[in-house]
């Protein structure tokens, strides 16, 4: 059971800046609609030319023959793992063949290429996860809530697979 958003019934009378203070929350429902707001607000530098990638290509390439931790459990899993030397998936919830999640202190370390799911700042481990990098690491943030930002190459983040919606 979720704890109710406040101010229900009224969110949509509050400003998009107002909503992404909601990304602080440790409520998962008003931490996903403040990052929601946030992600609306940043803008796409179109001089910057992002171009169209697949989260699984990019996995795929850069992780033939080595060690691949990807944080969530994302549908392409049995493809990626068919591509890559050696796949560990961390998760909240394991699914048969997935490591918990508190396995990522140990195997993101030794990993070549990280994925992260852009959940984890929905529950503000993202920062945590992103610091068990090792510094010559690959980095992908993956998933629709990835914030299309620059700021996050100069935190080790490599690649920005998300949505432009």
């Amino acid at each position: 059971m979720h704890e109710p958003v406040r101010d229900v019934g009224r969110v949509h009378t509050k400003s998009a800046r107002e909503l992404a203070g909601y990304a602080r929350s440790a409520n998962p429902l008003e931490a996903s609609i403040g990052m929601a707001a946030l992600n609306s607000l940043l803008p796409l530098d179109a001089a910057a030319a992002p171009a169209e990638v697949n989260a699984l290509a990019v996995l795929a390439a850069r992780g033939a023959g080595k060690k691949v931790a990807l944080v969530g459990h994302f549908p392409f899993v049995p493809e990626l793992e068919r591509q890559v030397g050696t796949l560990w998936v961390l998760e909240l919830c394991p699914a048969d063949g997935d490591w918990p999640a508190a396995a990522s202190t140990d195997l993101i370390p030794q990993a070549d290429v990280v994925g992260l799911t852009s959940s984890a700042f929905i529950n503000h481990t993202f920062d945590g996860l992103l610091s068990l990098c090792r510094p010559d690491a690959f980095v992908v943030a993956l998933g629709p809530t990835t914030p299309l930002s620059p700021v996050l190459f100069d935190h080790g983040v490599h690649v920005l697979a998300g949505s432009d919606v």
